[in-house]
């Protein structure tokens, strides 16, 4: 227990609302543990959720009384792993690093050791593994292979190791399930996901995160269902819905194919596939178990004749981002009209914790179920409307997506920006969702804008990432 960690993290998080400021900056404590690289690197891992948008991480060994720097190396929001090191030798001096087990099996005893609230000092917990299969990550907003356990997972156990019963670390504990109905029920990122992230970073010098097919699926279980598409016994599979058109699988299958091998695994009409020994587990583990870049080996039925097909995987690309990965957001002002990019943490800063019956129908449509037609694709949003002699009568305009540019398509932020900047016609038209327009005259825009930005302290009038289109005088900042 002594490659066991406490991780003292400042956050400072980003005001989606108000892009160009951070929020105030708090304090968390979590879990973690040393673990060494296949070279012999000396590295600790804890959840991505430990230390997002860390402004200072400190680690401290158990019994010390001195907290040492860390260096965050590489963090997986998808996955919720973080991987960190320290500089410092004396922080490594006589401790063994943990060895990393297999992969539980069910009613296997476990124990979670990490700092939770409630005391200062290393805390243990036992239970066993009650179940093991795909589970939604809610940091990451994504589905990989997860483990049931019945120990309670409290915070600040986050990011703490599981063992197993010969001292092997199994897992990392990383989130609970609470409410009237659930008592003791926490859940552990397997080792095969953590060996996932480690591969990943190692081959990469960061992490390039779990690819997708791209595709939605439907069950074949009715039989009416299957007879109609041919799928005939022995054959199984389950049949292809949609394909994002970004998907580099949307070249050479569509809708109507159906899926019955992957990697020349048998894929069931229910959507699982064989997992160890007398268990069936969801398809989607077998993709998770792919890196970004690699190829996949698919068996299709196409109208009654088998294909088979090599295809990439890719990232998903989500028109609508569920994470930033622990990036600032974007944005641009024009005279007094705040843009940005639509977000799933910026629909919850602006419409609280119960954003999904808060949200405009449109955004939330955008959200749960819109889909990238390009690469490059954003959804740009007229944010808000400070102020302004300039959009005077449109002070009432928030939240909603601008498609056009003086009849130009808005593809993304960048897109928009430059389109702006360049503008050399007498106004400027942004064309908005529900047939609404706002037109500014472009002399007044661009006085307007250095106003703007020195009333309400912004530092130049777009973030970071778009410096480059603007031109020098444009590129102000407050002292």
């Amino acid at each position: 227990m002594d490659a066991v960690v406490k991780v003292y993290c400042v956050h400072t998080e980003p005001n989606f609302s108000l892009p160009w400021q951070r929020k105030r900056q708090y304090a968390s404590t979590s879990s973690g543990f040393m673990v060494q690289g296949a070279k012999g690197q000396k590295w600790l891992l804890t959840n991505a959720h430990s230390v997002e948008y860390h402004s200072q991480v400190k680690v401290k060994r158990r019994g010390d009384d001195q907290k040492f720097l860390a260096e965050v190396l590489a963090i997986g929001t998808e996955c919720d792993i973080a991987l960190l090191t320290v500089a410092d030798e004396a922080f490594w001096e006589g401790v063994v690093p943990l060895e990393l087990g297999p992969l539980p099996r069910l009613q296997d005893a476990v124990a979670v050791v990490g700092y939770p609230i409630g005391g200062d000092t290393i805390s243990v917990t036992s239970g066993v593994v009650s179940r093991i299969e795909v589970t939604s990550y809610v940091h990451g907003s994504t589905e990989l292979l997860g483990v049931q356990i019945d120990a309670a997972i409290n915070s600040g156990n986050s990011g703490g190791p599981v063992f197993n019963e010969i001292g092997q670390c199994v897992g990392i504990a990383f989130q609970s399930m609470a409410g009237s109905d659930a008592e003791n029920i926490g859940y552990v990122i397997p080792t095969p996901v953590i060996n996932h992230f480690l591969t990943d970073y190692q081959r990469n010098g960061r992490f390039t995160g779990f690819p997708v097919l791209g595709v939605k699926w439907q069950r074949m279980e009715s039989a009416g269902l299957r007879a109609s598409y041919g799928l005939m016994p022995p054959l199984k599979g389950v049949l292809v819905r949609s394909i994002w058109p970004t998907s580099p699988l949307a070249a050479v299958a569509g809708p109507d194919d159906i899926i019955m091998r992957f990697d020349g695994i048998q894929v069931a009409c229910d959507g699982t596939v064989p997992f160890r020994t007398g268990e069936r587990i969801h398809f989607n583990y077998l993709i998770s178990q792919k890196y970004t870049g690699e190829h996949a080996q698919l068996d299709l039925l196409r109208k009654g004749q088998e294909v088979s097909l090599r295809v990439p995987l890719d990232r998903p690309h989500a028109l609508v981002p569920l994470h930033l990965g622990g990036h600032q957001p974007s944005y641009l002002v024009v005279a007094g009209i705040v843009f940005t990019v639509c977000c799933e943490p910026y629909l919850e800063s602006e419409y609280g914790a119960d954003y999904i019956s808060e949200t405009p129908v449109k955004l939330l449509d955008r959200l749960l179920y819109g889909q990238r037609e390009h690469i490059d694709e954003e959804v740009v949003i007229l944010s808000q409307v400070l102020a302004c002699d300039a959009t005077l009568g449109y002070e009432d305009l928030f939240n909603t997506q601008v498609l056009k540019f003086n009849e130009t398509p808005v593809r993304n932020l960048r897109h928009l920006a430059q389109l702006a900047t360049a503008c050399s016609d007498p106004f400027m038209r942004f064309d908005l969702e529900y047939n609404e327009v706002v037109i500014l005259e472009t002399k007044n825009a661009h006085a307007a804008t250095k106003e703007i930005l020195a009333l309400h302290s912004i530092p130049a009038s777009v973030s970071k990432d778009l410096l480059d289109i603007v031109s020098a005088p444009e590129q102000m900042t407050v002292a």
